[in-house]
């Protein structure tokens, strides 16, 4: 539980950290960008904590599934697209469907995890 609601707090930390560059990005496209790893990032922050609460349960191992696949959709999709809107090489901007997929994986492990969980 407690690793993941480290991670949390420190991804929901960057999110704002990085809404808040957002404001200041000059360049339309590169905002966008931005804009959107923001949304993400944030979005899976909160479903981490979702994940520590389910880590201490019967579901752990879908749940620790779960949160791996969001961490690495974090990175992957999240950090590659920061990455290009503050001035990065555009190219890593290939990686955002493999962190995209990660998402998808991930709230599916989250959905077993919920199948899994015995009150």
């Amino acid at each position: 539980m407690k690793p993941w609601l480290i991670i949390a707090g420190l991804a929901g930390a960057l999110a704002v950290a990085l809404g808040a560059m957002a404001a200041h990005v000059a360049e339309p496209e590169a905002a966008h960008r931005l804009e959107t790893a923001v949304r993400y990032l944030m979005w899976h922050a909160l479903a981490l904590v979702g994940v520590a609460w389910l880590a201490t349960t019967a579901a752990r191992r879908w749940a620790n599934l779960a949160g791996g696949l969001f961490l690495s959709g974090m990175v992957l999709f999240c950090g590659t697209l920061a990455f290009s809107a503050l001035g990065g090489h555009q190219a890593v901007t290939l990686l955002a469907p493999a962190g995209g997929l990660s998402f998808i994986a991930g709230w599916l492990a989250l959905a077993l995890a919920g199948l899994r969980w015995r009150s």
